[in-house]
């Protein structure tokens, strides 16, 4: 008996057939790719995709690592980065009242208070697969930085605060680029 996994397997083999590709960028081509060996491009042209498929893969997968990370789909919670005069905010809340979503949002939004304090920023490494701009800095001016933890309706919020000029530019990097890389407002 099959698993469900090779199933899937089989199956995606057996759907490795010659596919002819139009409405992409440029000239519209009638010569049939091979699915296996299509580019990403001509993969979003073939499904009519308008946004690069680079792009939307890469943010999907960082939405699933931040699943991971964070144990909230991040199709179901929203995001928000707020830069402020003294520092910023990071916002998490399902968008849909849900009381096990909301308890595991404040439990990784508490770890991330005290691993930030700590100057451990190892989470928006996982989840962005970089080290994320501003945390260096961020790092070695922890003792110059605070951060406090707040419930909210749906979640919670972590507030970032420090006088220390470096530390503010640092926070503001850090955080402009956390709402740019998960399209947050």
């Amino acid at each position: 008996m099959f698993s469900v996994r090779q199933l899937v397997q089989l199956g995606i083999m057996f759907s490795l057939v010659a596919v002819p590709l139009t409405g992409q960028t440029g000239s519209a081509s009638s010569t049939p790719v091979e699915h296996g060996t299509m580019t990403a491009d001509q993969h979003a042209a073939m499904h009519g995709g308008k946004s690069s498929y680079a792009q939307d893969s890469a943010f999907a997968a960082l939405q699933e690592r931040g699943k991971m990370a964070m144990g909230v789909d991040q199709y179901q919670s929203a995001h928000r980065f707020e830069v402020l005069p003294d520092g910023g905010r990071i916002q998490l809340q399902v968008k849909a009242y849900d009381t096990l979503a909301v308890a595991q949002i404040r439990a990784h939004l508490k770890l991330i208070e005290h691993a930030f304090q700590a100057g451990d920023f190892s989470t928006p490494e996982f989840v962005h697969l970089r080290t994320m701009p501003g945390t260096k800095e961020m790092a070695l001016k922890k003792d110059v930085i605070s951060y406090s933890y707040a419930d909210l309706p749906r979640g919670g919020e972590v507030r970032i605060r420090s006088n220390d000029l470096s530390a503010l530019a640092a926070i503001r990097e850090f955080l402009t680029a956390q709402k740019e890389d998960h399209r947050s407002h």
